[in-house]
């Protein structure tokens, strides 16, 4: 196993940890089943810097994957989605404990980027698809239809929506870091990438 995947399995790890065990030390009624993982890092939460941190650790790491991909278009859109979810990370999600002040502005830079988060995925996803071949090319056509399908559900069942979104996030981060590999005919060669 090497570096990058010793790095990746960490930060997934990481994920899952604190976004489960974190359900448990967070505010009185949170839910796995109901809440999501912006909850989680919300204003005023208990430990939201938990979630936050992973938010960023998750960003910059699909900013890394991306750009080592050696593919522009991975690259660009990979760059976009990982400052995105970087950016979710750094603005909170307005608070769900009453006693605490909310900061109108926090949440709706939170709401944009988490919106910005799920597109670029989805392009990324798409892109990788068009341009692939085989296996890769189906996984990546069906992560796309996945981000889109658990989207709309989360709206559609709100009483799911943090356990839809965790399976969003797993089934996301398992491809991006473990599975999607970029196709050698697509990518710039070594002079091009120097400059």
């Amino acid at each position: 196993m090497d570096r990058n995947t010793r790095i990746s399995l960490s930060i997934f790890v990481l994920f899952i940890v604190v976004s489960t065990g974190l359900a448990f030390f967070s505010f009185e009624g949170y839910s796995i089943l109901r809440n999501t993982t912006s909850h989680l890092g919300a204003q005023g939460s208990p430990h939201s810097w938990m979630m936050n941190m992973v938010f960023i650790a998750l960003g910059t790491m699909s900013i890394w994957i991306t750009y080592y991909s050696k593919i522009r278009y991975h690259q660009i859109v990979g760059a976009f989605f990982g400052i995105s979810l970087l950016l979710t990370g750094l603005f909170q999600h307005a608070p769900l404990v009453e006693s605490v002040q909310a900061d109108p502005l926090q949440d709706l830079m939170h709401s944009i980027f988490a919106d910005t988060t799920g597109f670029s995925f989805t392009m990324l996803a798409i892109g990788h698809g068009i341009m692939s071949h085989g296996f890769q090319r189906s996984a990546a056509i069906i992560m796309a239809f996945a981000s889109i399908i658990i989207s709309i559900a989360m709206m559609a069942f709100p009483e799911i929506m943090g356990l839809l979104q965790r399976i969003m996030f797993v089934s996301a981060f398992g491809w991006l870091f473990f599975y999607m590999k970029p196709p050698k005919d697509r990518q710039a060669s070594s002079r091009d990438y120097s400059h």
